[in-house]
């Protein structure tokens, strides 16, 4: 088996795999140190904490994660606060940086006995109509390699080898341009407020987004085609200010950027996700939006469903869990699109995400004074912003 990815989809079937005896190879194209620094999301869902739970994959995130359940709406009609643990099923986030928990499961994988190759770049998948699909690689010094499996699975992202190497034409990609970009920000700053923060202002959205007690994520959304250094910082912490209403709730804790990405928020999802041997996984088989901070839980929840299937398939001589894989998936998947285009029409201006229409524009008004007034529609907020 070989798997394409040292990412959390990766490491989660490589740790899944080699606990139920199937040899496997994880393939990485970055360096072990870069890997584990690589700063991304760190709200992990209530399933996907179950998940690492029950596989022993959760030693790092008991000891350091944070329990998370309150979101706060800043808009022009005031603030209000949705402490999601008492609405719905009644579970919250778990804060853990997603660069400790993939440090956690490359160490765990590692010591017990898998074996990840870093600065291996995943070229090419050929042969995957068949039995014996291979993966050509260039290792550190610029040599090609190929390795060969009975299947392959592509946890290496929406530009990885993997979806590349799909033949045209043997699935369909669902896509949409949501028209929003936003600037994403990583700052070395506390969290300048006690929930996740939601600012939907004239100027634009803005997210504050607490990742541990000395850092804090921050989007601001921004005209597409903005390059991720065009602001200064003291125009961006200004324009933070504005439209998270500082002067009327508090002032934002400032600190240096570390980090700056521009994001134009898209959807996209490959039917089936699956081509022979070769499985797609993560951000590979489906690319959803930030918005509603599902594709890391997405990602982990399809890395155990195809562990399961390949297990049954190499260890019991059942095809029928993998054939099952892409259906499995899909459902959760489409799940968690619909709250995210949700999400992506209540955060920002009609104009921005679905063209100039006043009308639109009333609609998501209605939709802010529902989840502010609703019990029923902040149960269904809650039961889809955790579930996947």
């Amino acid at each position: 088996m070989v798997v394409i990815g040292a990412g959390p989809a990766g490491l989660v079937l490589g740790n899944l795999l080699l606990r139920r005896g199937v040899d496997c190879v994880v393939l990485e194209r970055a360096g072990r140190e870069d890997v584990s620094k690589r700063a991304r999301a760190g709200f992990l869902a209530a399933n996907t904490v179950r998940i690492l739970a029950r596989n022993g994959l959760d030693d790092g995130l008991r000891r350091r994660g944070r329990e998370h359940s309150v979101c706060e709406f800043r808009t022009e009609d005031g603030r209000f606060r949705l402490d999601y643990r008492h609405l719905g099923r009644g579970e919250p986030h778990t804060v853990y940086p997603q660069h400790e928990l993939v440090a956690d499961l490359q160490d765990r994988f590692i010591d017990a006995g898998g074996t990840v190759l870093f600065d291996t770049e995943a070229v090419a998948v050929a042969d995957a109509d068949g039995p014996t699909p291979s993966v050509t690689v260039r290792d550190g010094d610029g040599r090609r390699v190929r390795w060969r499996a009975r299947f392959v699975a592509a946890c290496d992202g929406r530009h990885g080898a993997g979806r590349r190497s799909i033949p045209p034409g043997t699935v369909h990609r669902h896509h949409r341009d949501h028209g929003v970009t936003w600037l994403g920000l990583l700052a070395e700053a506390p969290p300048s407020l006690d929930a996740v923060g939601y600012a939907l202002h004239p100027g634009g959205f803005a997210g504050h987004m607490a990742r541990s007690a000395e850092i804090t994520r921050y989007y601001l959304q921004c005209e597409r085609g903005t390059r991720a250094d065009a602001w200064p910082e003291e125009r961006i912490w200004d324009e933070l200010a504005l439209r998270l209403r500082a002067a009327e709730y508090g002032p934002l804790r400032r600190g240096p950027f570390l980090q700056r990405t521009v994001l134009d928020l898209e959807s996209d999802v490959l039917e089936p996700l699956r081509h022979g041997s070769l499985f797609l996984v993560g951000d590979a088989a489906a690319l959803i939006s930030p918005s509603a901070a599902k594709g890391a839980n997405l990602a982990v929840l399809e890395a155990e469903i195809l562990a399961h299937a390949l297990t049954d398939a190499l260890v019991h001589g059942d095809p029928g869990p993998i054939d099952r894989y892409s259906e499995r998936c899909l459902v959760h998947i489409w799940r968690a699109q619909e709250f995210s285009h949700w999400m992506v029409r209540l955060l920002h201006d009609a104009s921005d995400a679905e063209g100039a229409s006043l009308f639109q524009e009333r609609l998501r008004r209605s939709r802010i004074t529902s989840l502010r007034t609703s019990p029923t529609q902040q149960d269904w907020f809650a039961d889809n912003y955790v579930g996947i």
